[in-house]
């Protein structure tokens, strides 16, 4: 049966790889020699092979000695680098996005609807299912190794559907703020094979002529051959589309123009670091992923030298989001003592997966998209987690199933790893960042723009309070020379969470994706899916 949770669903599941628990200490390896030869006949698995805790907090010589790299260092590599180590949310980015062996550059398949799905012609959710396994079952039998990498979206399973629901709550937002002064400017991200592009653009056009004229359509893209397909399937059809083949993490140019920015399921697959703590101190450390000369994997760690790390952990505390430590450890130090004395009592807290490349996007939008409006979507929960907090799903195909794993130290390429994402911190994190002044060089740098929304009253700043010092909580600072859509110096609506069918009820048109039975796959699906908007 088709499972309604998750994204990359296929008809069955089941796991068949063994735990790989990670170190309670400072050092773990896949690959540590026991002392002395013992059973010198036996022959050794050369992935992994060795699990075994370790309780010295001294990480292996010869892997501290490897050589550091980043993602960026590594994206020329034919094949997976040897005697390296790296930050974990490189060894995530390398293992994803390598243009010469990364999963999705040269494993991931995305699921593709020959035709929409009939839905009034169904007549159940069962047979939902059914009919999607079906769709699944025509790429084909996996042969032997890796099978096809096979992962869909809500874009594709529910056109166009959930593609003229995203238009509509766009469409609405234009036209309420800035219809006709401003043109509709829309930046994608992740934009796969230009389906969500290509449904929202039609609706646009079939349904808002006017608004279409003025329709520019921007896709950031890090995959040239997705941005190639996208060319192909979008160009032709609607001429307003621009296609940008590059990372938005390199993303340079700035938009000064009002612009709605697009992230549907996107940063499920932004790298994460991972950190402990040590529990009689307290203190954070980052971890690393070695790759010694077999190719084999180690995890240690060190203190937080990373400044993006160091960063995210900072803006946690100013933001009051606690760390993942039992409430007992932080309030006492005499517990603290107590508890890591205990025999075979670990020294470090369970490793916690930090989201800091989306860290980063947050701050190319405030800095390159400084009058953007987010509309965001991704998993909230996810099962089949490796153990951790905020831990992700790390799976392959194999044989036409979907095989979970339960450790991060896989090989690059073949496997997904995509994280849930805690949206109320995320939103905590957005507005402070958007609320954060830019530097005076970006300042100067933008200039003033002439808009007929432009205000040529004296700066907000020093005057937006004039007749009153109240400032609702739910408004973002005004920006100066922007007047809100009444005319009066008010900030923007900050951005809310939404459950995925509380979205979908309101901008979706329901009848469309309604079954025989009375169920609505548009509602009933991606349960542990949210929006930020």
């Amino acid at each position: 049966m088709l499972p309604r949770a998750v994204r990359r669903a296929v008809v069955q599941r089941c796991a068949t790889s063994s735990r790989y628990p990670f170190t309670a200490s400072f050092a773990t390896s896949s690959s540590r020699r026991s002392e002395g030869k013992k059973k010198e006949d036996k022959v050794e698995d050369r992935i992994n092979y060795n699990d075994n805790y370790s309780f010295s907090d001294i990480p292996d010589p010869e892997h501290v000695k490897y050589k550091r790299v980043t993602a960026n260092d590594l994206e020329n590599e034919r094949r997976p680098p040897r005697k390296v180590k790296m930050l974990v949310r490189d060894f995530i980015e390398d293992s994803l996005y390598n243009p010469n062996y990364g999963y999705f550059s040269k494993q991931a398949t995305i699921f593709t609807a020959r035709e929409p799905i009939n839905f009034s012609s169904i007549r159940n959710m069962a047979a939902f299912e059914r009919e999607v396994a079906e769709r699944y079952a025509e790429y084909g039998a996996d042969g032997d190794g890796p099978g096809k990498q096979i992962w869909h979206t809500p874009t594709e399973l529910l056109q166009p559907w959930y593609g003229r629901a995203l238009a509509r709550c766009l469409v609405s937002e234009y036209l309420l703020k800035y219809f006709p002064y401003e043109d509709f400017v829309i930046y994608e991200i992740g934009a796969g094979n230009g389906t969500l592009a290509l449904n929202m653009l039609d609706y646009i056009q079939e349904e808002y002529p006017d608004v279409y004229e003025r329709t520019r359509y921007n896709i950031i893209e890090i995959s040239e051959n997705l941005a190639n397909l996208q060319k192909s399937k979008l160009q032709s059809a609607h001429p307003c589309v621009t296609i940008h083949n590059k990372s938005i993490f390199r993303w340079d140019v700035r938009e000064p123009a009002p612009c709605y920015f697009v992230a549907m399921e996107v940063i499920d697959n932004f790298a994460h670091d991972m950190v402990r703590y040590d529990l009689r101190t307290l203190e954070p450390y980052q971890g690393l992923v070695t790759i010694d000369a077999n190719g084999d994997f180690s995890t240690y760690y060190t203190k937080i030298t990373d400044p993006l790390i160091d960063s995210f952990l900072s803006l946690r505390r100013y933001l009051n989001h606690p760390p993942p430590v039992h409430r007992l450890l932080k309030l006492s130090p005499t517990f603290r003592t107590f508890y890591t004395n205990l025999p075979f009592a670990p020294n470090l807290s369970p490793p916690e997966f930090i989201p800091t490349r989306l860290l980063t996007l947050l701050r190319t939008l405030r800095q390159h998209f400084p009058r953007h409006r987010l509309l965001l979507s991704d998993f909230s929960t996810l099962p089949d987690t490796i153990p951790g907090v905020n831990a992700p799903v790390v799976q392959t195909r194999y044989q036409n199933t979907t095989v979970p794993c339960t450790t991060l130290l896989v090989k690059q390429g073949f496997f997904d790893i995509f994280f849930p994402t805690h949206f109320e911190n995320l939103r905590d994190m957005y507005e402070h960042i958007l609320a954060q002044p830019l530097p005076p060089a970006d300042v100067d740098a933008q200039g003033p723009r002439v808009t007929p929304l432009g205000m040529t009253a004296s700066p907000l700043a020093a005057g937006n309070s004039f007749f009153s010092s109240f400032h609702p909580k739910n408004r973002r600072p005004p920006v100066d020379g922007i007047a809100s859509s009444s005319g009066l110096p008010v900030g923007e609506r900050k951005s809310a969470v939404y459950a995925h069918a509380e979205f979908m009820r309101t901008y979706a048109d329901l009848g469309r994706t309604r079954l025989r039975s009375g169920e609505n796959p548009l509602l009933d699906t991606y349960e542990n899916v949210k929006f930020l908007f």
